[in-house]
């Protein structure tokens, strides 16, 4: 993964393009470039990036902050959290996890491919509990494989999360949670 991470800061000279024609359109079109530049690229494959060592997510991280500083014209000493709060950005951890549970939970309810239903068990009945699958390559990418992340996510996720109703509020859910999430023990090392 770590040839993947270091292409996606690639960004960064579109990012200087894109700076270059920001006084030519509307600053909502402006805003739909840069979003769709930068979170198509951090977003393709996120799933497998789940476990990923902290300084890879920090350099995928920094390609998101600079997005939005460039919409919000900010400086590079300012403050990004009010900036991606209001473009309703999830940093980087966050992102991966919420696209591993959202996967998640359409495999648990049938509406995933059969590809990834087959790798989610309940453990038992009367819970809702994930079975984690033992992996011998724990320590390199066993631990970030969907059947291993993806229980191992849900089964760190509230009841009421897990326990929703439909996909919708499922992620609205989830997407609360979120901000607890990584000061909870963390379910993915």
């Amino acid at each position: 993964m770590r040839t993947h991470v270091c292409r996606v800061p690639r960004c960064f000279a579109a990012l200087r393009q894109l700076r270059s024609i920001r006084h030519l359109v509307s600053a909502t079109v402006f805003q739909s470039l840069v979003t769709a530049l930068v979170l198509s690229r951090l977003d393709y494959g996120n799933g497998t990036l789940i476990g990923l060592p902290t300084h890879l997510i920090r350099r995928l991280q920094s390609v998101q902050n600079a997005a939005a500083r460039l919409i919000f014209r900010l400086r590079r000493s300012d403050h990004i959290t009010n900036a991606l709060i209001s473009l309703h950005w999830l940093r980087l951890p966050e992102r991966i996890v919420f696209k591993v549970a959202v996967q998640t939970y359409r495999a648990l309810r049938g509406d995933a491919p059969q590809y990834l239903r087959q790798f989610t068990s309940l453990q038992s009945s009367t819970s809702d509990d994930l079975c984690v699958p033992v992996v011998r390559l724990h320590a390199t990418v066993g631990r970030r494989a969907f059947s291993v992340a993806g229980a191992r996510v849900w089964n760190a996720l509230p009841a009421d999360v897990t326990s929703a109703p439909s996909l919708l509020t499922f992620r609205k859910r989830l997407i609360a949670s979120l901000s607890t999430f990584l000061s909870w023990p963390c379910p993915l090392n």
